[in-house]
Formats: structure tokens, C-alpha cells, sequence
């Protein structure tokens, strides 16, 4: 199920990722595989937007784009792929990380959680959607 369908309210979703967020020194995109097929996804990027760090703060990195397939779910890939991020966001010098994440998506929230990830108020774009956002932080 596409996440436009679990969350058809308008300004509920918020997929932008530019190709440049991600690059060398600005943040990291990884594909999870499982016996060579790709399961699953997730994405880094260092806060850049000057009124976002003054939001959030300075040596901040927003998690986007964390997917693992369903059929998969369940085998530590969506760990596996949380700890590889937490190690770029280390190697690129960030102090914490924040990330949003669907009210529905109770999986997502019950790994966040496990991994030392607790509730912060809405930010940047996602002040719009507050009734379907939940917003994380974690301390590197």
C-alpha cells in the first residue's frame, strides 16, 4: 500500500529528496538487499536550510525515505539500515538526528523507539500536517 493512500489528507505527505541532499558530504541514500533483491531504503541528509537550523539547531540530519518491503519485514533490515545512517550522520559530524514519521506507521515508531528515538514538536514542514505527523530526535 502506497503511503498517499494511508494518508489521503491534503498536506499529509512529504516525499521531497533532491539528488544533492544526499550526496558526499551532505548526506547518504542506502538500499537494504536480501539474497541480491533490494527490500528496502532509507536516506540521510544534513540540514542545510538556514531557517530549519535555527529550528533545530546546528549538526542536524533529517532521516527521509526509510522503507523496507512488508514481505521482509520483521529480519532486522529496517535496524540495519537505521544503524548505517546513524554512522554516516557520526562520520559526517552531525550532533542528533530528527525525522517524521506517520501516526499509522506503528512499525516505524516501534523501531524508532527501540533505537533511542523520543517525541519533539512538529518542525519545518511537517507543522502542517501535525495531526498525521509524529516528529523524532536522537542524540549521536
Amino acid at each position: 500500500m502506497e503511503l498517499s493512500a494511508l494518508y489521503p489528507e491534503p498536506g499529509a505527505n512529504h516525499f521531497r529528496l533532491d539528488q544533492d541532499e544526499v550526496a558526499p558530504g551532505n548526506g547518504i541514500f542506502v538500499v537494504a538487499r536480501w539474497h541480491g533483491r533490494p527490500v528496502g531504503c532509507g536516506a540521510l541528509r544534513c540540514i542545510r536550510d538556514n531557517a530549519l537550523r535555527r529550528e533545530l539547531g546546528p549538526r542536524v540530519g533529517e532521516l527521509k525515505r526509510m522503507y523496507v518491503a512488508p514481505d521482509v519485514r520483521g529480519q532486522g533490515i529496517g535496524r540495519a539500515l537505521l544503524d548505517r545512517l546513524e554512522t554516516e550522520g557520526r562520520v559526517l559530524g552531525l550532533a542528533r538526528l530528527v525525522l517524521e514519521t506517520g501516526t499509522r506507521q506503528a512499525e516505524a515508531l516501534a523501531l524508532y523507539r527501540r533505537a533511542g528515538f523520543t517525541a519533539i514538536s512538529a518542525y519545518g514542514e511537517y507543522v502542517a500536517s501535525s495531526a498525521t505527523s509524529v516528529c523524532l530526535t536522537k542524540t549521536l
